[in-house]
């Protein structure tokens, strides 16, 4: 059977109210813009890291040693390989963002 007791009632519903406003809460966290740009660059960016990985091994450059042997975005020299490559890979992404905005631009005219 119910229970009828009028203040387990109440403290039932403030418990409901209580869980209720959590999961709201993390319902409008999860969907807020600034969110969901924040995910957009995350995976944009993680994409990024993936492909210019992919081209230096394409292209048979890593990351140069240094005089200790070393790895790490500090142990790249100036006369690398990999800074000719950069205003190449630099221009592939501007021609992707040109042809994205052109693209949206276009939908939304139609």
């Amino acid at each position: 059977m119910a229970d009828t007791d009028p203040e387990a009632l109440e403290r039932q519903i403030e418990r409901t109210r209580a869980e209720l406003a959590v999961t709201v809460d993390a319902i409008v966290e999860r969907v807020s813009p600034k969110r969901v740009a924040e995910r957009g660059v995350a995976k944009v960016r993680s994409n990024a890291e993936q492909l210019i990985a992919t081209a230096r091994d394409a292209v048979g450059l890593g990351p140069a040693r240094s005089e200790d042997g070393v790895h790490g975005d500090d142990a790249w020299q100036d006369d690398t390989p990999m800074r000719s490559l950069a205003p190449v890979l630099i221009g592939v992404g501007a021609v992707v963002i040109v042809g994205a905005a052109i693209a949206m631009w276009r939908r939304r005219r139609a």
